[in-house]
């Protein structure tokens, strides 16, 4: 079957993987009508440790990248960097991709002007589930909601996260990253009155990601959150 992620090369930032719903892929007439600009959801998700490398097919292994090649109908556009080989995920970088993918000037293609900006949701596994509570700690005000899964942050950031929603996902039985390190992210968020949700799986251990990428209730809570104001 082909694949349904084009690649993209940056050189300010991190290449990735680029998905476009069916209506942006194969309706030319619908991208070209200028009257008919429609605004649609994405994700902007961050593999693990495993999937760092130079190969962006390697990306697509594990989490959403894996499951929009098998759903040509998946209704986010989805955006899947990839981290350098033996480097972790920088929040600058995560920035310039987004300021890319989200700018008129430096679009590598029309999809750009397709991308709700009140509607861009954040996720990462592991490795990237610490990179999702970093980045969204540092620019709140970027993204709708968070998924963070398997990772943990920095408790001090709460006061910047308690406006924007947040489902945390955690194997009770993780060997590799403690569930230690979700519940004090997710003890912090509610000490301030966060917008905070949390799931144990508790027979997973560090694979948590797959149920949770294939539950359809995650994109339904993901679509029901709008970005709301930049957070002091």
């Amino acid at each position: 079957m082909p694949t349904l992620q084009r690649q993209v090369a940056s050189t300010d930032s991190y290449n990735y993987l680029l998905f476009l719903p069916d209506v942006l892929r194969q309706d030319t007439s619908y991208q070209c009508n200028e009257t008919q600009q429609p605004l649609l959801p994405t994700i902007l998700f961050l593999h693990g440790a495993g999937e760092r490398g130079s190969d962006l097919d390697n990306v697509k292994k594990q989490g959403v990248t894996k499951i929009v090649e098998q759903q040509p109908d998946f209704p986010f556009i989805v955006i899947s960097p990839q981290c350098p080989r033996g480097q972790h995920w920088n929040v600058e970088r995560l920035s310039a991709l987004l300021d890319e993918a989200m700018s008129d000037e430096k679009r590598q293609s029309a999809y750009a002007s397709y991308i709700d900006p009140d509607r861009v949701y954040l996720t990462g596994l592991s490795m990237g589930g610490y990179g999702t509570w970093h980045l969204a700690a540092a620019q709140p005000e970027r993204f709708a909601a968070i998924a963070p899964i398997c990772g943990g942050g920095n408790p001090q950031a709460a006061r910047k996260l308690k406006n924007l929603p947040v489902w945390a996902f955690h194997g009770a039985r993780d060997n590799v990253v403690p569930l230690r390190e979700s519940e004090i992210m997710v003890s912090a968020l509610k000490a301030r009155d966060g917008d905070v949700k949390f799931t144990v799986y508790p027979e997973a251990a560090h694979d948590s990601w797959t149920q949770t990428y294939n539950n359809p209730e995650l994109y339904e809570w993901f679509l029901q959150h709008r970005r709301q104001q930049a957070i002091s």
